[in-house]
C-alpha cells in the first residue's frame, strides 16, 4: 500500500484574499498543499468575492493557474443545494453555503478567515482559520 492521498483543501473568499495580501501564514498553507499535492478547491462565488484586478493580483492568478487548484462552477444543481443548505441551517449566505457544500463532497479541510459563519451552516466541518 502506498501513502494515503492528502486531503482536498478548500479555500474560501477571505482565504484566497489573505493569499493575495501576502500573509504568511496562508501562504505557507499552500506551499504544504503544493508539496503534498493535495488537491486546492476554489468555489467560484468565493473566486468571486475575492477577485478584483487580475493585473494587480498576480499571485492569486497564479494560484488558480497551478495544476492542483480547481475553480468549482456555481450552477444551477449547486446554486439549489446552496440554497437549500441555506434553509435547514437558517443562514443566508449562500456562498458560505457553497463553501460548505464543496468540503463535504471531497471531505476536506476549509481554510478560512471567517470559521464562525461555516461553523452555523456545519458545526462538525474541519476547519482552519488563517
Amino acid at each position: 500500500m502506498g501513502s494515503p492521498r492528502p486531503r482536498p483543501v478548500v479555500l474560501d473568499a477571505g482565504a484566497l484574499i489573505q493569499f493575495d495580501r501576502g500573509d504568511a501564514r496562508m501562504r505557507a498553507l499552500v506551499r504544504l498543499a503544493l508539496e503534498q499535492s493535495a488537491p486546492l478547491v476554489v468555489p467560484a462565488g468565493a473566486l468571486g468575492q475575492a477577485w478584483r484586478d487580475g493585473s494587480r493580483q498576480v499571485p492569486l492568478a497564479a494560484l488558480l493557474n497551478s495544476g492542483i487548484t480547481l475553480v468549482e462552477s456555481l450552477d444551477e444543481p449547486m446554486a439549489k443545494a446552496a440554497g437549500a443548505l441555506c434553509g435547514r441551517s437558517r443562514t443566508a449566505d449562500v456562498i458560505d453555503a457553497t463553501v460548505v457544500l464543496a468540503a463535504r463532497s471531497r471531505d476536506a479541510v476549509v481554510v478560512t478567515t471567517d470559521a464562525a459563519d461555516l461553523r452555523r451552516i456545519d458545526p462538525r466541518l474541519q476547519i482552519e482559520s488563517v
